[in-house]
């Protein structure tokens, strides 16, 4: 699995660091999304998945 983001779509809701702090985090400034981890271990796939079906911006991208 590899996840990519679209800071530039990113509205800053935190529904990906809710679902999925392992992966995801905020910028302190504006909220935007930040990456941690993009290649992310099989454990962690499902809440992944999560944080991108309810992105209400679609800024998540994942690449099986």
């Amino acid at each position: 699995m590899k996840v990519v983001i679209d800071q530039d779509k990113c509205v800053a809701a935190g529904q990906c660091v809710t679902a999925a702090s392992a992966v995801f985090d905020q910028r302190d400034e504006d909220g935007i999304v930040v990456l941690l981890n993009g290649s992310p271990p099989a454990e962690q796939s499902e809440a992944v998945r999560e944080a991108a079906a309810i992105c209400p911006a679609l800024a998540i991208h994942i690449e099986d």
